[in-house]
């Protein structure tokens, strides 16, 4: 029943128990004259029970109205008890709640029979659900993004890259990097292909090599012995080069390895690495620089995820609905995951209710405290106020049953 139908019914019952009275009043009226008329003693029976009737009702009418109204409007002490007792009220039936319904022994049923993994697979394995889902996040996350200040992201982006930074030991990093590669033995790589570029460079520039050697030897020496020498050169670099790259146990490798091992302690704690690395790293993050990174940064970022979360078939959205099936399917079947998700979620719940029992109560207080009095009294009385009209119905009945016997008694035992 809405508001309307219920301020209906109670008006209906008031008239029905004012009815009841008025209809006492003119039968007690009437007997009365007709007993002056009339010694008939069944008139006395009828208006002593009128009477008490009327006695009766007016007792009861003055105690229910006393709950949500002044009687006639007169200010009478321990009247209009709603009006006056709202912030008792309040407090009272907060307390009620707390301690009758959010208690740990009344609640703990309840939430042990939460299972919300089995609903929400079933509600995600729905295409359309997914769908909806997807596009709730997309609109949250571009609205989030349209509202943000770049200006402060990218200050932001920039004040932490600068934080970062101030404490980057780039000599640190170099040199651990060197290091790691080194006892990865990566490194031999490397000195194999330059091995074999080098050896490859000798055999393909045996002229030039030729002419280098005419041209720092003496005028007297005949060119055949200076192609010889060159011959000798080439033949020998080469095959050296050649042994380096064949040879992994080469002694040229070792003692490039020995000379790259030295080589990356050095960076790591000579202060004269430290000073260099130290200005490269001042040089390459100024200011104006890491503004300039971080708005890049932030602006490539938001692009790409304005674009991602616009597309129906993004790479991303597509990525999400392959785990959101994936999830929907492991919420379904997976029982470990299943117990998982339930435990935390009642775990959760019980945590959050009991810890929170106060918040409730003084919500339902504060609530009811704040309510206008006649509103309080007027939201009280449509509710049980149907109810309270049959007392005074009932004190009509019994106040009249009351008097009658007593005047029967009166007439035949006294």
């Amino acid at each position: 029943m809405n508001d309307i139908e219920k301020k209906i019914q109670l008006r209906k019952y008031k008239m029905f128990a004012t009815g009841l009275f008025v209809l006492m009043a003119v039968i007690f009226v009437v007997m009365t004259i007709l007993e002056k008329k009339n010694p008939a003693h069944w008139i006395g029976y009828i208006r002593a029970f009128s009477e008490a009737a009327m006695v009766g009702a007016l007792a009861d009418w003055f105690a229910v109205t006393a709950l949500f109204n002044y009687p006639l409007g007169i200010k009478i002490p321990h009247t209009n008890l709603i009006e006056n007792s709202k912030e008792r009220i309040g407090d009272n039936l907060g307390n009620f709640v707390v301690e009758n319904f959010l208690s740990p022994q009344n609640i703990r049923p309840y939430i042990q029979k939460i299972k919300i993994s089995n609903f929400v697979g079933d509600w995600l394995s729905k295409e359309r659900n997914q769908e909806n889902l997807m596009k709730e996040v997309s609109t949250i996350i571009l609205d989030i993004l349209n509202k943000l200040d770049d200006t402060a992201v990218v200050s932001f982006i920039g004040k932490k890259a600068k934080e970062m930074s101030d404490d980057l030991k780039i000599n640190q990093i170099v040199g651990n990097g060197i290091q790691y590669i080194l006892d990865k033995k990566d490194h031999q790589r490397f000195i194999t292909n330059l091995s074999k570029q080098i050896k490859e460079y000798v055999l393909n520039n045996q002229e030039m090599v030729k002419q280098r050697v005419k041209s720092e030897s003496y005028f007297l020496i005949p060119k055949f012995v200076d192609d010889g020498i060159a011959d000798k050169i080439t033949s020998g670099l080469s095959k050296y080069f050649e042994e380096v790259e064949l040879d992994e146990n080469h002694s040229l490798r070792t003692e490039i390895t020995q000379k790259l091992y030295s080589f990356s302690k050095e960076i790591q704690t000579d202060e004269k690495w430290v000073e260099e690395f130290k200005a490269i790293k001042n040089d390459f993050l100024k200011e104006e620089k890491i503004q300039q990174y971080s708005q890049d940064i932030w602006l490539s970022i938001k692009k790409s995820l304005s674009s991602e979360l616009e597309e129906e078939q993004s790479a991303l959205k597509n990525y999400l609905r392959k785990n959101l099936a994936e999830l929907s399917e492991n919420l379904k079947t997976d029982e470990v995951f299943q117990h998982k998700i339930d435990h935390w979620v009642r775990a959760t719940a019980y945590k959050y209710i009991l810890k929170n029992t106060h918040q409730f109560g003084a919500l339902i207080s504060s609530t009811v405290g704040n309510w206008e009095g006649k509103e309080l009294s007027a939201k009280m009385e449509l509710e049980v106020g149907k109810d309270l009209q049959f007392i005074r119905v009932n004190g009509t009945l019994v106040g009249g049953l009351v008097g009658l016997i007593i005047y029967t008694v009166s007439n035949f035992f006294i």
